[in-house]
């Protein structure tokens, strides 16, 4: 008699999970802030008035330590789930990644450029274009950022969401774990400042940007079973807009 795979549970929202998760993701984002913050005032660094760059890279650093740390603690004492932190097992959805980080990417600065033609909202970036600046951002968005937030939040978050509140959700064909959507979520609402910085016609398109890209982030974690095609698609969807910004493509 041969034995059938039971199919995945139904996801359904549990408290406590959801709990740790924030938690868990205030402890890395402004526990690294304040200790970017604190970096700054003792070295006598540029403040980030004066150079945004440096607070981002500081703060980004210390986000990825305190991710790490997290999950070994988690992974050797509370969830010993697998976090990702490897090559590829199996298919390793890096094509993807790549199709997806460039093909997305300028989409979408196409759409938020005619959007800001549209609505006359004035997308300055507020940064002069110099050899500095160019490189500074380049290699923050090209190759810093995608293991800085990759790591605290789909190798942490969303591989601890799934191991404690598991289940999936489908849209047709399409099947992934209802873990990846929630962080997604709380990956959008991560950069909410921008309602405080920009106008919010291009916060709220912002919202809903990081949360698409949320969501890829965690549907290539969940398949591949590595961090490495995220980190990718998120190098790449970043840094293509800096490319952009720096050659004048679709601004004014």
């Amino acid at each position: 008699m041969s034995e059938t795979a039971s199919p995945p549970p139904r996801f359904a929202l549990r408290a406590v999970p959801l709990l740790v998760t924030g938690l868990m993701m205030a402890v890395v984002t402004l526990g690294a802030g304040a200790a970017a913050e604190l970096t700054i005032r003792r070295l006598h660094l540029p403040s980030p008035q004066d150079s945004l760059l440096t607070q981002l890279y500081i703060q980004h650093g210390y986000q990825l330590v305190l991710a790490l740390i997290l999950i070994a603690v988690l992974k050797y004492r509370f969830v010993p789930a697998d976090y990702g932190l490897h090559a590829p097992r199996g298919k390793s959805y890096i094509l993807p990644a790549i199709l997806w980080g460039v093909g997305f990417a300028t989409a979408v600065s196409a759409l938020a450029w005619w959007l800001e033609s549209a609505l006359h909202l004035g997308g300055n970036s507020g940064f002069a274009i110099t050899r500095q600046n160019v490189w500074g951002w380049a290699v923050f968005e090209g190759l810093y950022v995608g293991p800085t937030e990759e790591i605290p939040f789909r190798a942490l978050l969303v591989t601890y969401l799934a191991a404690t509140m598991p289940g999936q959700l489908r849209l047709g064909r399409f099947a992934m774990n209802g873990a990846g959507i929630a962080v997604a979520l709380l990956f959008a609402l991560a950069h909410i400042q921008t309602f405080w910085t920009a106008g919010w016609q291009a916060a709220l398109f912002q919202q809903v940007y990081a949360f698409a890209w949320g969501v890829l982030y965690a549907y290539w974690l969940e398949k591949s079973k590595s961090i490495v095609a995220p980190v990718i698609a998120h190098n790449l969807g970043d840094g293509i807009t800096v490319a952009f910004w720096a050659l004048g493509v679709f601004q004014g």
